[in-house]
């Protein structure tokens, strides 16, 4: 079985037994995906404690990656291993990253995986660690680079033409996509033009024309909403989807 939800920040409490009860009745084979914003951050005792927490469960965690994660030590730190025909980063012994462009075969479905979004919460601008003053930039929204913020969080060319190369690889033509933000179209449509474009969110503009899928699942936005019979964006809620 394959269950999907969105964003956790760190805080993987939805996944309690008390709260997903449906986990009763898994074991390893079967996978929770969440849709970025994880929650890797910085290395801390309630980190590692989380993780510890997860990998007991009975099911496997992935995910994709957001803009909330540390990207220095996503790419730096953790070994990127063959995974279900994709490419994975394990984070531990049952937690794996899906790397930006891949196709993972799970369960007999196809999911292509691309995660990254654009921060919103930096109006203020991104800092340097030396050039921030809390006295005078603590209510402001900045975001400090190599802290709480990386470029890593919008994709290389590199990764946008893997995932091209990879689709057409595949036809085209794969089951489920699973992303963190959405295509600027769909975005648009449930915000007036309130999110901006980016190069992420036109890449996913030309996905969605050219690749055939059934669902397109997403985080980013904190609500529970379906957009059409396609597109799904979740944050508390955690669905069935094989």
């Amino acid at each position: 079985m394959i269950y999907i939800t969105g964003d956790c920040h760190g805080d993987f409490r939805k996944l309690s037994s008390s709260r997903f009860t449906e986990q009763k009745e898994l074991n390893k084979s079967d996978y929770v995906i969440i849709c970025g914003d994880f929650g890797l951050w910085h290395d801390t005792a309630q980190e590692r404690y989380w993780f510890d927490w997860l990998d007991k469960k009975p099911f496997t965690t992935l995910f994709v990656d957001g803009n909330h994660e540390n990207f220095d030590r996503l790419y730096g730190e953790f070994e990127a291993v063959d995974f279900h025909g994709g490419k994975a980063h394990r984070i531990g012994s049952s937690i794996y990253h899906l790397m930006r462009g891949h196709v993972f075969e799970l369960n007999g479905k196809k999911i292509f995986a691309f995660g990254g979004a654009s921060s919103h919460d930096i109006k203020d601008g991104v800092v340097e660690a030396d050039e921030y003053d809390s006295r005078t930039m603590r209510n402001k929204m900045i975001r400090i680079n190599h802290v709480s913020w990386w470029k890593e969080e919008l994709p290389s060319k590199e990764e946008m033409d893997l995932g091209l190369k990879t689709l057409a690889e595949n036809n085209n033509t794969v089951d489920y996509i699973v992303t963190h933000c959405l295509s600027q179209n769909i975005a648009y449509l449930i915000s007036g033009g309130l999110f901006k474009e980016d190069r992420l969110t036109n890449y996913f503009d030309k996905i969605a024309e050219t690749v055939n899928f059934e669902k397109w699942f997403c985080g980013h936005y904190h609500v529970d909403y379906e957009i059409l019979p396609e597109y799904q964006i979740l944050y508390n809620k955690i669905i069935r989807i094989v």
